[in-house]
């Protein structure tokens, strides 16, 4: 019988990377987390495995959140599980890089679909079923503000994000909900990392005044915080987790 007292945080595209970093941290501040994946079934059940190991509670939940009915189907597992929902965070997304020239319908569809709309369905499922006092917690990228070439098809669609965040705080501030965008830098994912030569890292690492890249810590420290009770007089700002990259 699904527990209705735990708060519960949903993290989307959570198997990996970031995604699983934030689920860590959630369920360490008590959260009920329901880890979300669309492809990676064993990495998400064994990040669950590995919060309940240290007394967490969380469910690996699959959801395609590029397809129409995968927000609702997240949400009502999401409700099956734990009972309620108190705080979603939008973490799941893609990045293929291309000049606009050179960008294929393909691509475009494949951004808008898992970068935007994904994200779009979510809020919009969250909106409706979310427990006054929540939290939405989007994902950007420091790539907007910088527009660097290639990026066209995936800035468009997290320079998108940051407007929406905006519009949805303003609509569920009554019910004392945030709606904030965390923006981050590079990070030393495995993702981030494939195809990319010693010396690009380097260069990439020195755009910043720590010279390094991001690690996943870094993020789910400022989700934790956009999470949590102190958080609750940032509403509709966007942060950009880049260690002063400009």
């Amino acid at each position: 019988m699904p527990d209705t007292h735990t708060k519960t945080a949903i993290v989307t595209g959570a198997s990996r990377g970031i995604g699983a970093e934030i689920a860590k941290a959630l369920a360490g501040d008590g959260f009920a987390v329901v880890v979300n994946y669309a492809h990676s079934a064993d990495k998400a059940e064994a990040l669950v495995g590995e919060i309940e190991a240290k007394g967490g509670r969380a469910v690996a939940l699959r959801a395609d959140l590029a397809a129409p009915d995968g927000a609702k189907a997240l949400f009502d597992g999401a409700e099956a599980a734990f009972g309620s929902v108190d705080i979603l965070v939008n973490n799941a997304g893609i990045m293929q890089l291309a000049p606009i020239a050179e960008t294929g319908d393909a691509m475009l569809d494949a951004h808008l679909a898992t970068n935007l709309a994904g994200p779009f369905r979510t809020m919009r499922e969250a909106a409706k079923r979310l427990k006054d006092g929540g939290r939405i917690i989007n994902f950007s990228s420091s790539v907007v503000g910088l527009y660097q070439p290639t990026y066209g098809a995936y800035v468009a669609t997290k320079a998108a994000i940051e407007a929406l965040t905006k519009v949805l705080a303003k609509e569920l501030g009554p019910r004392g909900i945030t709606v904030n965008a965390v923006a981050p830098g590079p990070v030393a994912t495995e993702l981030f990392l494939s195809d990319k030569s010693e010396e690009l890292v380097a260069r990439i690492a020195g755009m910043n005044p720590f010279g390094r890249l991001g690690e996943p810590v870094d993020i789910a420290r400022v989700v934790r915080f956009l999470a949590s009770e102190d958080s609750g007089w940032i509403n509709a700002q966007t942060i950009r987790v880049n260690g002063g990259m400009v």
